[in-house]
């Protein structure tokens, strides 16, 4: 992107040289539409012994099993979560090997490590911020 900015500087500028508010606005956009692409770029997943568990919990939703209450949550690739029906909305994002959810409601966040070679049905435990939490991928 730096490259095209600069070797083309000369003909927008001399594209936008009649008009005052028109000079230079390409240039100041172009760098801006190369920053918004690499910020709505969807959350990578990096090769970690617990890749595939995050692929599918990704693809397929996760409930959270409490003794009151089944907490339905579902990823979207672009970082956003969605839960309890619609309820509670949220970014997640990883970081090394573990997931981190932020609700917008509390914009508190929280990490929880899942283990390495988890399925669609599997059920297991995660460390979160109140405790042990069972955890099974839809």
């Amino acid at each position: 992107m730096f490259n095209y900015v600069h070797t083309n500087a000369k003909y927008i500028d001399a594209e936008n040289h009649n008009n005052p508010l028109k000079k230079g606005r390409k240039m100041r956009i172009l760098p801006l539409a190369g920053l918004a692409a690499f910020l709505l770029a969807p959350p990578a997943i990096a090769q970690t012994s617990n890749a595939d568990t995050y692929r599918e919990v990704i693809a397929k939703g996760v409930v959270i099993l409490t003794p009151t209450l089944d907490i339905d949550v579902k990823f979207t690739p672009d970082g956003r979560f969605v839960a309890l029906g619609g309820m509670s909305k949220g970014s997640w994002k990883l970081v090394g090997d573990k997931m981190c959810s932020t609700p917008d409601e509390t914009l508190i966040e929280s990490c929880g490590l899942y283990p390495p070679g988890k399925k669609s049905g599997d059920e297991f435990e995660i460390e979160a911020p109140t405790g042990r939490v069972k955890v099974r991928i839809q």
